[in-house]
């Protein structure tokens, strides 16, 4: 019998199921099915709100310890329970069974007032105006407006915080949902138009005792049709100086206005740096907001030229230029090249303060909040700490400086 050799036969080849071919759903969307998609956006953030705020509609202002307390005034927790007793300023209220008092935001500004170290604005002397700006989205700029104002009435400071950004964010941080609850005639529209000599008609009391509000919603884009279409009919017209004269009136109420402004160089931007004594630019160190920032001081520039052009006397000056490092993380390893970019770039305008990313200042905003409408942080007291030290830092340094300008306005 003849060998044979039997070649090993070849392995069939795996079996692939092949799924038959599932085309993908289009659906069209028409210009009127926007106005649908915006009013459930709107009606979701009304019901987020009121989850993050339960049990209460509005947002409330924090509680503080007798030991707070003293802080805010910079004296000994024993000197505060001893006035207590005194029967001039509050007395606070029991918490729980135990000794130890709670005080309202009001309750504790009056002991500020009282007992802390903060020299008072001169008599005849106005305050100042602040405005915050970028032209670039989510360099904390909303929230440095917000925080500042709230550091600043924790030294005293009567504050009217204006919003000019369409997006409102620094109304719903104050627990004003733009789309629901605020008139077009709540903003500063009216008086962009004409209708009103100054902007005393749109101020709105808030839940932080010693901060008022003017308000913004998208109505406000329509400024930026109004005042170029204005100026062409009417040369006369000074479109960059309207809301400087709305809130002239005001500066006798106020220690300090802060103006939140659009992050695009439009004409309500221009109104506001035109009307602003102080201008604070937030910068965070990464390399592509650096990179932006150079975009605002040229497009700012360019500005500065044009209105030098359109109004040769015109004479315009800053109190103070400051740059703030904002949302620095430390844990990037381009941040501490960047921050010395901005320090040779800036050098002389950056505030010897920095404020930091962290879980405290990230969970805050979640809850439309900040780190000063926190009572009580449960998570790590060293990054609460952290955070709200930055803050009270860089409020403390505006107030130095506003202090400043209103020794050398009494000496004039």
């Amino acid at each position: 019998m003849a060998n044979f050799k039997v070649k090993p036969a070849r392995p069939s080849p795996p079996i692939v199921s092949i799924e038959p071919t599932v085309s993908p759903i289009i659906t069209r969307r028409s210009l009127a099915s926007i106005a649908a998609i915006a009013e459930r956006a709107s009606n979701m953030l009304l019901d987020v709100r009121e989850s993050m705020l339960a049990p209460h509609p509005r947002k409330r202002s924090p509680l503080y310890t007798t030991a707070q307390v003293a802080a805010l005034c910079r004296i000994d927790k024993g000197r505060v329970t001893y006035l207590t007793t005194k029967g001039e300023l509050p007395v606070g209220t029991a918490n729980g069974s135990g000794k130890s008092k709670e005080f309202t935001l009001a309750e504790a500004r009056q002991y500020v007032a009282a007992e802390g170290p903060f020299q008072p604005r001169p008599p005849g002397v106005k305050g100042k105006k602040i405005a915050i700006g970028n032209f670039k989205g989510g360099v904390s700029k909303t929230t440095t407006a917000m925080t500042l104002a709230q550091g600043l009435t924790l030294f005293g400071r009567r504050v009217l915080l204006i919003d000019l950004d369409p997006q409102a964010s620094l109304s719903a941080l104050n627990g004003v949902l733009a789309d629901s609850e605020v008139e077009e005639a709540e903003t500063v529209l009216p008086l962009i138009y004409g209708e009103q000599p100054d902007l005393r008609y749109a101020i709105q009391e808030t839940y932080w005792d010693g901060i008022d509000l003017i308000p913004a919603s998208a109505a406000l884009f329509s400024a930026e049709f109004y005042l170029p279409f204005k100026q062409s009919k009417d040369k006369s017209f000074r479109f960059w100086n309207i809301l400087n004269q709305g809130i002239e009136p005001l500066l006798d109420d106020y220690d300090a206005i802060i103006i939140d402004t659009p992050p695009a160089l439009s004409y309500l931007t221009i109104n506001a740096f035109m009307a602003a004594d102080g201008l604070i630019v937030p910068t965070p160190p990464s390399a592509l907001d650096y990179a932006s920032s150079t975009q605002f001081w040229s497009l700012f520039s360019d500005l500065s030229t044009s209105m030098q052009e359109i109004v040769p006397d015109l004479d315009k000056s800053f109190d103070f230029i400051s740059v703030l490092l904002a949302k620095v993380d430390q844990t990037q390893a381009a941040t501490p090249i960047v921050r010395d970019w901005i320090q040779k770039t800036y050098e002389g305008m950056v505030l010897p303060v920095e404020i930091p990313t962290t879980t405290v200042t990230q969970s805050a905003s979640a809850e439309f909040g900040t780190v000063y409408d926190i009572s009580r942080y449960e998570g790590s007291l060293r990054t609460y700490q952290r955070a709200r030290e930055a803050y009270d830092r860089f409020s403390e340094l505006i107030d130095q400086q506003i202090v400043a300008l209103w020794t050398a306005a009494g000496k004039e």
